[in-house]
């Protein structure tokens, strides 16, 4: 008898816990511009790597699967049925503090729209899935000299894509103020930067030159030569990367060239062998090109931002392509519907507006700050901006970036715009 009963017992527990794991998860609609890392931002669920794992695996999706507008999908948010007494009664569990931070979840989400009715009144109370399901975030941190200090006192090894590829800039202050330090990456002539001060200490900025790999961009003609975008972009972000570096920055190549370094050149030669971060063979198609990108950077992001790193930004730069009697000033996309992204886009073209004040004879500027709906300003994690640095196919244009003196100037007033 006693042995049935233990096994009723064992039963009833098993039953329980499928019931408790049998869960009813929210469904919303994709909205115009909708992609997997923009919908859960939306509810506030994209801060936690589980609530994007548990999405994907919710609606039989992979990181480079696109969203169809106005198709439902299952984001992770438990639906609970509010009993009417309390929220420590509905989850079961009795946590005042767990329990306040649900009802704060939930009145943020009535304020800013995202569901209609407040769950005391339509009994669905919304749980977020990394309450109970993810691991606890790490305690944030201020990230120290020990933490970032390489072992062995020497600088990163940027030849090994597991490390970070510019400088854990920390870990440069050991260093004396302007003593030489090797980046392989910069090429033999530009390896050794100096520490020149801490301005940017502390803070990490993400660098993505644009296309790569077997998409060389927009191409421009001078001659008999072949001006491909994404060499261009890559000197140039090469460049700005090296003097974030001198300022104490801790700086990311999202994109990179094996044995391009800076070059001095006026024609880069095209060629098709650069890889992202991790050493990854840039992909063919588009859309998982572009993902490729943005879950290396949201990936490092998290990284940082669980080490206590408050200012985290990522700058795009590319080289646009219109008619060649068009000519265009340097100009900036920011995230539609996000001030921090506009702000950010603004104060770089604030700068190159009194750059142009000084250095052009008329003075005159038409960059232009505008908002627009691309998957590196939509995806990325980070506080983003996108720069157009001109038109490749205009002759005045391309002056801007076969010079290197002009590309290394836009290196310079692009970083000059990020100092405090």
């Amino acid at each position: 008898m006693i042995k049935k009963f233990l096994i009723l017992c064992l039963f009833s527990l098993f039953v329980c816990a499928l019931q408790a794991e049998d869960y009813r998860f929210h469904k919303v609609p994709a909205k115009p511009g909708d992609g997997a890392f923009s919908l859960l931002r939306r509810y506030d669920l994209a801060d936690h790597p589980c609530n994007i794992t548990q999405f994907f695996k919710l609606n039989k999706l992979n990181a480079s699967s696109g969203l169809v507008i106005g198709k439902y999908y299952e984001i992770p948010v438990i639906l609970y049925r509010y009993n009417g007494k309390s929220i420590r009664s509905t989850i079961g569990k009795n946590d005042w503090s767990l329990a306040k931070g649900i009802e704060n979840y939930n009145e943020k989400m009535l304020r800013e729209n995202n569901r209609a009715i407040d769950f005391r009144k339509d009994k669905n109370l919304w749980v977020p899935y990394h309450t109970f399901h993810c691991p606890k975030d790490k305690a944030a941190t201020a990230v120290t000299q020990s933490e970032l200090k390489p072992a062995d006192n020497s600088e990163p090894d940027l030849t090994d894509p597991e490390r970070v590829i510019i400088a854990d800039a920390q870990a440069s202050m050991t260093n004396d103020m302007g003593t030489g330090r090797i980046f392989p990456i910069f090429g033999t002539k530009y390896q050794k930067v100096p520490l020149v001060d801490n301005a940017l200490r502390g803070r990490v900025y993400y660098i993505v030159s644009g296309h790569g790999g077997p998409d060389p961009g927009a191409i421009g003609k001078q001659g008999r030569h072949t001006l491909c975008e994404d060499e261009y972009a890559y000197d140039v972000a090469l460049r700005l990367v090296r003097k974030l570096v001198e300022h104490g920055a801790t700086a990311y190549m999202i994109v990179r060239d094996p044995n391009d370094g800076i070059r001095d050149n006026k024609y880069l030669k095209c060629d098709y062998d650069e890889v992202v971060w991790g050493n990854e063979k840039i992909y063919r198609q588009q859309k998982p090109r572009l993902f490729q990108r943005s879950n290396a950077i949201n990936a490092l992001y998290e990284k940082h931002r669980l080490q206590g790193v408050a200012y985290q930004r990522a700058i795009m730069i590319h080289v646009d392509s219109r008619s060649k009697k068009q000519q265009t000033d340097l100009f900036f996309y920011h995230a539609p519907g996000s001030e921090e992204s506009k702000s950010f886009a603004k104060e770089l073209h604030k700068t190159m507006e009194s750059k142009y004040k000084r250095h052009r004879a008329s003075g005159e500027y038409h960059g232009t700050v505008t908002g627009r709906d691309l998957h590196m300003l939509r995806e990325t994690k980070p506080v983003s901006a996108y720069i157009e640095l001109g038109n490749i196919r205009n002759a005045f244009d391309q002056k801007r970036v076969v010079y290197a003196s002009n590309r290394e100037a836009l290196a310079k007033w692009i970083c000059e715009s990020l100092l405090p």
